[in-house]
């Protein structure tokens, strides 16, 4: 006879399983892929847009992410995830000086105002969440997501506000896999999407 806790464990294993895929698809990496991509696609100069794109995403993702990989090795931090709020508090500083690194090669070669704002609206968001990550797990995830939408709106208008539903499954995801509470998602939320949707819309 099957029991009540035999029937409960492949569902709470599902969950878990689920939880962990959009975790890890959804990550502020693949994300920052995305929104550069999507935002220098919509250039006057789609090429160049690319182009422009590739240079955001050297900056803001490949190099954070070739960081994170080293400090796995090191013993930094236990995953790409970096769950530790202290090593966290080591890890976004060398993130912001990347994506200022970025910034500066864009200014030099004069890049286009909404790819410049991108950019940005990056670095402002980590700004943000650096000092709140110092006394809270303010969520990472859905600060990247929620700013994305953020920087989509000024690119494509503000009907990109229909995917917030995404934003929500990654707090899903992340407060199932007990890597934050409600509010820690919900506050990474709302400031990725106000900080980042700010200042992209004051660069454009």
């Amino acid at each position: 006879m099957t029991t009540l806790h035999e029937t409960a464990e492949p569902a709470m294993t599902n969950r878990i399983t689920t939880a962990r895929r959009i975790t890890d698809w959804l990550d502020p990496k693949n994300v920052i892929v995305a929104v550069s991509l999507l935002t220098g696609l919509a250039q006057p100069r789609p090429l160049a847009g690319f182009v422009w794109a590739i240079e955001a995403i050297v900056f803001a993702a490949v190099v954070p992410i070739v960081y994170i990989k080293y400090g796995i090795r090191a013993g930094k931090w236990a995953d790409r995830h970096v769950g530790n709020r202290q090593r966290r508090l080591l890890l976004i500083p060398v993130i912001m000086a990347s994506v200022g690194a970025g910034i500066g090669g864009m200014l030099w070669l004069d890049a286009p105002r909404q790819m410049l704002g991108l950019v940005v609206a990056m670095l402002a968001t980590l700004a943000v969440l650096l000092p709140v990550t110092a006394f809270w797990k303010i969520s990472v995830h859905t600060s990247v997501a929620a700013g994305t939408l953020g920087i989509l709106a000024g690119v494509y208008g503000p009907w990109v506000w229909l995917a917030t539903p995404v934003v929500g499954l990654i707090a899903w995801s992340r407060v199932e896999l007990r890597a934050h509470t409600r509010a820690q998602t919900v506050a990474g939320a709302c400031t990725g999407a106000v900080v980042a949707g700010l200042t992209f819309a004051a660069f454009c």
